[in-house]
């Protein structure tokens, strides 16, 4: 009888203990999102529960946890990863400790893809794109051409599809406009080619939709263990799969424009030429020879210029149609700097005009802080190193940066840091106001920053003014937009909206 009795205590003990712990967990999990770490599993179950929100998920974790977060994986996976969003880190690491944390073959195993481009190179071959990137785009030619390009497509190519979908009265998708109109420049840019996949039949070209197709399983790579990724890849399915197919697209489309370029006249403004010299004086590249170089370098300059201007743009209009005094400021902005309403016809502007856009370029701005093209970067420590925020990190640890976090902290941009307000860029005297790369990380940081920013604004610049100018904007209803769980932060499922001629 004491047996059963002390037996009862003993379950009513254990049983009250259980729901005391319950308790406990629910309560956490009204309070705080932090992922419980499992026996085994670890943190895995609330990565799977939330990979479709990825991007908010890591946003709520930094943000709960002082802007810098050790997520852990199985032991057996080697997907241990330090989230940071803080830009005292940012500022550490890629600016005063920068020769600590190269590229790295981590890296560069994950962006395989982009073999030997800038984006992957390190060190002394990272110098010579980088110097070679750099005089071409401050050749004394190159703005004058830039402005041809971009205006030629604007009118050759953005308004005519624009007012063919305005005239149906039909849906159109801005996200698949903007990656065309941005792919067809760049390669035009790097490679003297337009493929004209903006046009009125909206042609399908793979290798402008691989790039598309190749940014989400290079995010996997960050988050899936090396050994599952490298399985499908063997395996040629998944994942892996769209990305090699992604990977045989660029080579069809880059490879025989390389070629058609061997036997023309020398340029000093065209990138093939001036990479080949350099190939041939520095001895630089792989292994394989001039013809990957090439490849490489056209394909890592195409991928920035398509995908990073496309991404800012599809958020921007997105940002205005949900709030249309923004798009008023603009379109006066547009009127009295161009001096529309005297001359009441649109026309073309240089870029010392484009310079005295500066509500426009807030807005810009405000949709690059928001939505930062690139969402995250992944580095290692060559070193053991002891972050700002106090963590340490041993070497070839897995520190994560989400950019796309940053933009969304109060501790950084302030309490109104979810609001779209373009004048948070202005400064008192009127002009633009300059904000440090750490804490605005859109076009990367330290000695990597993009160099391709002042060709970037000048390119969204003469894009949105024009189809400001000329149509309005609205949102397709039901159409849900959010981030895509990718490593360019595009919109899913796209960015449909519905047009109105303006009454000019």
């Amino acid at each position: 009888m004491e047996l059963v009795y002390n037996t009862g205590i003993i379950f009513s003990i254990v049983l009250y203990l259980m729901l005391l712990c319950y308790r406990y967990a629910v309560g956490r999990k009204e309070k705080s999102s932090l992922p419980t770490n499992w026996p085994i599993l670890d943190m895995i179950p609330a990565l799977l529960k939330n990979i479709d929100r990825l991007h908010q998920f890591k946003t709520e974790l930094l943000e709960q946890s002082g802007g810098t977060y050790m997520f852990k994986g199985p032991w057996f996976s080697n997907t241990d990863m330090l989230f940071t969003c803080d830009p005292a880190n940012i500022h550490h690491v890629f600016s005063k400790n920068f020769s600590n944390y190269p590229k790295g073959p981590e890296f560069r195993k994950i962006f395989e893809i982009l073999g030997d481009g800038i984006f992957n190179a390190d060190f002394e071959l990272w110098e010579i794109h980088r110097r070679t990137t750099i005089s071409l785009l401050t050749h004394s030619k190159f703005h004058s051409s830039l402005e041809s390009t971009v205006w030629g497509k604007v009118e050759t190519g953005l308004l005519p599809v624009l007012a063919s979908f305005c005239k149906q009265g039909a849906e159109v998708d801005l996200q698949d406009i903007f990656q065309r109109f941005t792919f067809d420049n760049i390669c035009k840019v790097v490679l003297d080619f337009d493929p004209s996949s903006l046009c009125v039949e909206l042609p399908h070209i793979p290798c402008e939709k691989a790039f598309s197709h190749s940014v989400e399983p290079l995010l996997l790579r960050h988050i899936v263990p090396e050994s599952i990724w490298k399985l499908q890849k063997r395996l040629k399915i998944g994942s892996e799969k769209q990305l090699m197919e992604a990977s045989q697209n660029f080579d069809d489309f880059i490879y025989p424009l390389i070629s058609l370029k061997n036997g023309e006249q020398e340029n000093d403004t065209n990138l093939l030429t001036v990479f080949r010299k350099v190939y041939e004086e520095k001895h630089v590249g792989p292994s394989s020879g001039l013809r990957d170089f090439l490849k490489d370098t056209s394909l890592s300059l195409i991928f920035a210029g398509r995908d990073t201007t496309s991404t800012c743009l599809t958020w921007l209009f997105w940002l205005i149609a949900r709030n249309p005094l923004t798009e008023t400021k603009i379109l006066e902005e547009i009127h009295t700097v161009l001096h529309l309403k005297e001359d009441k016809k649109w026309r073309r502007f240089n870029v010392e005009e484009s310079h005295k856009l500066i509500y426009l370029h807030g807005a810009l701005c405000e949709s690059l802080r928001l939505f930062p093209p690139v969402a995250l970067e992944h580095k290692a420590p060559t070193k053991p190193d002891i972050l700002p925020s106090g963590h340490y990190l041993p070497a070839n640890a897995k520190l994560i940066f989400s950019f796309y976090s940053v933009g969304r902290m109060e501790t950084v941009w302030g309490k109104d840091c979810l609001e779209f307000r373009p004048d948070r860029w202005i400064a008192p005297g009127g002009r633009i106001k300059h904000e440090p790369s750490y804490k605005f990380p859109a076009f990367n940081v330290g000695p990597r920053t993009c160099l391709g920013k002042e060709m970037a604004f000048i390119q969204m610049k003469m894009v949105a003014a024009a189809i400001i100018y000329h149509y309005r904007i609205e949102l397709v209803e039901g159409n849900q937009v959010s981030p895509r769980v990718s490593i360019i932060l595009q919109a899913k499922p796209g960015l449909k909206v519905r047009l109105t001629k303006r009454d000019i």
